[in-house]
């Protein structure tokens, strides 16, 4: 009897296992797909209007150029990272507690807001010159522009979560006296995580960029670097393999946070 009894349920679970799997493969399959048919028409284009290597290289030249230039391609993206790690982990470090400081303090609030809008307005690519002329050349400048391109996504998306406390949570912790700690602990942090994610998404994707654009302006590592030199010396098929690196390094790492964001706050990502 029992095993009659629960032999629906396991049915029922085994099934969508299966439509689980079914669907994350329609999923996976059909961008592979496309991008496989978008490749193959790049590669038949430039082969038949005969486009030079030098303007448009087709797919197969790409990948030769990662082949031999596969040394210095893999010297220069781990530099671009180093530069995009750096600059993220110091924008968390200083972004998060000065948005708890900001929601608390009315008067913080009302000063230093409008001051990081003024700031955020400002074209990075504006500001990467001034640094190098500044502080000079090296890693600091592109650091320094990594983290001003994910402080404010980060500060914003902080400061709205822990602003979006429900007023009736809000009213229950403050009749079980909790005070401020606790209910920072509690409930406005747990509550903020999921913003706080969608900022660290927003910001790592521009890290990346940041990190390129320190590159463009005085620097002799870096893919941005790479781009640059390249370009100038109509080598274009290894400034397109700095490229694609370049954005498997944002795919990556734009995933890497997604997976702590699983870990971390499981309820908010299955809802």
């Amino acid at each position: 009897m029992t095993e009659h009894a629960l032999s629906p349920a396991g049915d029922d679970i085994e099934y969508e296992i299966v439509d689980d799997r079914r669907s994350w493969l329609k999923e996976s399959v059909a961008p592979l797909l496309t991008f496989a048919v978008l490749l193959a028409l790049w590669e038949a284009g430039t082969d038949y209007f005969n486009i030079p290597t030098w303007l448009l290289p087709s797919p197969s030249t790409i990948a030769l150029a990662f082949v031999d230039w596969r040394g210095e391609l893999w010297n220069h993206s781990l530099t671009t990272l180093y530069e995009t790690l750096i600059g993220f982990a110091l924008s968390i470090g200083l972004a998060v507690p000065l948005a708890v400081a900001v929601v608390y303090s009315p008067f913080l609030r009302k000063s230093i807001y409008p001051i990081l809008l003024a700031m955020q307005s400002v074209p990075k690519v504006a500001i990467a010159p001034l640094l190098a002329l500044w502080i000079g050349f090296g890693m600091l400048p592109k650091i320094l522009v990594v983290f001003l391109v994910c402080f404010f996504p980060i500060i914003v998306a902080t400061a709205t979560g822990l602003a979006s406390v429900p007023v009736p949570v809000m009213d229950l912790i403050r009749s079980l006296s909790a005070n401020q700690i606790q209910t920072f602990i509690k409930i406005r942090f747990p509550t903020a995580m999921p913003h706080i994610f969608v900022g660290l998404k927003i910001a790592i994707t521009f890290a990346v960029i940041g990190a390129v654009i320190g590159e463009f302006v005085g620097s002799e590592s870096g893919l941005g670097y790479l781009i640059l030199v390249s370009s100038s010396q109509a080598r274009t098929p290894v400034a397109f393999a700095a490229l694609t690196i370049l954005t498997m390094m944002s795919i990556v790492l734009y995933y890497v946070i997604e997976f702590i964001e699983k870990i971390t706050v499981p309820w908010a990502v299955s809802t």
